[in-house]
């Protein structure tokens, strides 16, 4: 990786922000310059815990020649309007997941990115790490064949019944919020076996909470390799994941990791034989950053561990099963 250093600003002081922030101590080629909020005071108190200046509106930010890249870690429904801004800036993006909640929205992104010639990334951190190239490398290699069948969920109990998780006016809801890691899994194991990343519909379900959807299943098929997967916001659900071949099985502890560790253990069991592979860790958001500032070095606009092409077949899925799910 080239020696360089990317100078990043944060646009919206939450919680996921802290953590990017976290990660992106771990990073190898970027630092905390500039953090920008709606409100200065807000902006002020992130700056003084984590360091950069602070800004009271983001076109302060985006009019800066000392800002390289933008991290995007705001609520989903200014997440087009935000990255756009950006980009027509000439800053690199990094946008939290979903990029925006339907596809029209991000299609707007995108264009903006080639119209800029601009790097832009959504921000899945499961996609970097050993974990995701063991994995990817299982489901396009010749060991095990070709992979059947993925089964995997993201739910968790919120607890409280307010905030932006239970706001429709947010795009509030599971699947937007979590949904989206099973199904960006999916896709990426597809494209990894050779399939098609554009799922047929199988069935698409859901419950919906306060006008969101609390909980939401769907059955997916990318060619060969069909997909089962589940998400919620009011009840836990299991984060072992299941990638299915004709004759074996690649079990995946803890899939999702954490925001400061990838994953780091598969199970292949193949006739009656276990085998577990232990890998490396990395602190998942520091790779995604330094994998915009590899972009940003080396003249690309796109990521190769999460493509444009994935992020708007994640973004068609998304729009239609939350679609559905509202429509009851």
């Amino acid at each position: 990786m080239p020696q360089l250093q990317t100078r990043w600003a944060v646009l919206g002081p939450g919680a996921i922000s802290r953590d990017f922030v976290v990660g992106l101590r771990a990073s190898r080629h970027g630092v905390l310059h500039a953090v920008g909020s709606t409100s200065v005071d807000r902006a002020g108190a992130f700056a003084a815990e984590h360091g950069g200046a602070a800004f009271g509106t983001y076109d302060e930010i985006l009019a800066r020649d000392d800002v390289d890249a933008v991290y995007v870690g705001t609520v989903h429904t200014t997440h087009a309007d935000l990255a756009v801004r950006a980009l027509e800036a000439g800053k690199a993006v990094l946008c939290e997941k979903p990029a925006s909640p339907t596809l029209d929205e991000v299609e707007r992104i995108l264009f903006a990115a080639e119209r800029a010639q601009r790097p832009f990334l959504e921000a899945f951190k499961t996609r970097f790490g050993p974990f995701a190239d063991a994995l990817r490398e299982l489901a396009g290699g010749a060991e095990l064949g070709a992979p059947v069948r993925f089964e995997g969920a993201f739910g968790f109990d919120a607890g409280t019944r307010e905030g932006r998780l239970f706001d429709p006016s947010l795009a509030g809801g599971a699947i937007l919020d979590v949904g989206c890691y099973p199904l960006a899994l999916a896709i990426d194991l597809a494209a990894a076996a050779g399939q098609p990343i554009d799922p047929d519909y199988r069935s698409f379900e859901a419950e919906l909470v306060d006008g969101v959807d609390g909980t939401a299943s769907a059955e997916l098929a990318f060619g060969d390799l069909t997909a089962a997967i589940a998400t919620s916001v009011v009840e836990n659900l299991s984060d072992t994941g299941i990638l299915h071949f004709a004759d074996a099985e690649v079990v995946l502890p803890n899939v999702w990791g954490s925001r400061t560790q990838s994953p780091s253990q598969l199970i292949v069991r193949r006739g009656g034989a276990e085998r577990v592979i232990d890998l490396p860790v990395v602190q998942p958001m520091g790779a995604e950053a330094d994998a915009l500032s590899l972009a940003i070095a080396e003249g690309r606009l796109e990521v190769p561990e999460m493509p444009w092409s994935h992020t708007r077949a994640a973004a068609r899925v998304l729009t239609d099963w939350r679609a559905a799910a509202l429509a009851g």
